[in-house]
């Protein structure tokens, strides 16, 4: 088992976001897991990301407050423990509409040169 105490995660920056803080709870360190790593996203009201696509899913689960998905124009808001996958190459937009904090949970797996 490898733990990691949510005080000894590490901020990022995640390009192409606005509004975002983001921890790193597990991933990149020796004995975390091998194929994807698991980041926490704070966004503020008005904040979000994208647009952009990238060669690999990743998945995203709400935990507190709401977040509207744009993929192809539809739109989708995203609850309390809703989630959803981004497909490889996918264009997305998030954006935090409300006026709460939105707390989301983040899976992506390494990039191929990891």
């Amino acid at each position: 088992m490898h733990l990691k105490r949510f005080k000894e995660a590490q901020a990022y920056e995640a390009p192409h976001h606005f509004g975002c803080h983001g921890l790193r709870l597990q991933g990149f360190e020796a004995g975390g897991p091998a194929n994807q790593w698991v980041g926490y996203s704070q966004f503020l009201p008005g904040g979000g990301a994208g647009p952009d696509a990238r060669p690999f899913e990743k998945v995203y689960v709400v935990l507190e407050g709401e977040m509207t998905v744009i993929v192809d124009g539809e739109e989708t808001v995203l609850g309390r423990l809703d989630s959803c996958t981004i497909a490889p190459d996918e264009v997305r937009r998030i954006e935090n509409r409300g006026q709460d904090t939105c707390k989301m949970l983040v899976v992506i797996p390494y990039p191929a040169e990891v």
